[in-house]
């Protein structure tokens, strides 16, 4: 029996709270709401969610906290809400490891195709069968697994990937030595429905090169192309 998608919506608007609700259920996912940080703790050791939608202007504990704490708990994907102008608090929980975001007002479709996308690349089974198929790629010493969406360190050790950092990597592994502008990443990662969003790509890029050890300034691998994008500067085989 297929799995109905269980979403956890965390906002203090009660109004907001029983939209989403109303409009996911009828798209067949299970919603279960929260109005703020302490209510979010208590349920969550029972909820077995599959995604939290997240506001981030919560009265008390801020959604950017409480974000902070749930990347503590697990690598659940998280998609936030936010407010149209507030590119500090995107930016902020985009380095905290969230998956998406969505600006307030906002249409729940939107929400909806956000939401889907963000589960597809968490652990959609088609994806998954394609990709049990796709052999290990080694690129600088470093290896990424599709079939199992990880990526080793040259010691072998696992590094920890949210879902769109492991998108990211995926797709300028799978275009090495090609120039990909931000633009073309957006393209590739969320489609031209997401928007254009430019510092998203770069703090995505930044997280990156953390994990690779790859310094900003004097990058081996993920390099900067002025006024053109990023290319990852290695050779890949495929193992």
């Amino acid at each position: 029996m297929e799995q109905v998608p269980h979403i956890l919506v965390v906002d203090d608007d009660r109004e907001i709270r029983d939209l989403l609700a109303r409009f996911l259920e009828r798209h067949r996912m299970r919603v279960t709401s929260a109005r703020d940080g302490r209510e979010t703790r208590r349920l969550w050791p029972n909820g077995h969610y599959h995604l939290v939608v997240l506001d981030l202007m919560l009265p008390g504990e801020s959604g950017l906290d409480l974000a902070r704490w749930m990347r503590g708990q697990s690598d659940i994907p998280i998609v936030m809400l936010t407010a149209m102008g507030d590119e500090t608090d995107r930016i902020i929980g985009l380095e905290l490891g969230a998956d998406d975001y969505v600006a307030k007002p906002f249409n729940p479709r939107e929400l909806l195709a956000r939401i889907r996308a963000v589960l597809r690349r968490a652990g959609d089974p088609v994806e998954q069968r394609v990709e049990r198929g796709a052999r290990p790629m080694l690129f600088g010493g470093w290896t990424l697994e599709p079939a199992r969406r990880r990526l080793l360190n040259p010691e072998g050790v696992e590094v920890a990937l949210t879902g769109g950092e492991y998108d990211l990597l995926a797709a300028l592994v799978e275009r090495a030595n090609r120039v990909l502008t931000r633009d073309m990443l957006l393209d590739l990662l969320r489609g031209r429905q997401a928007g254009p969003f430019d510092r998203a790509i770069d703090v995505a890029i930044s997280r990156l090169r953390r994990k690779l050890e790859d310094d900003g300034r004097r990058a081996q691998l993920i390099k900067t192309v002025r006024g053109g994008g990023y290319v990852l500067a290695a050779t890949v085989e495929r193992a």
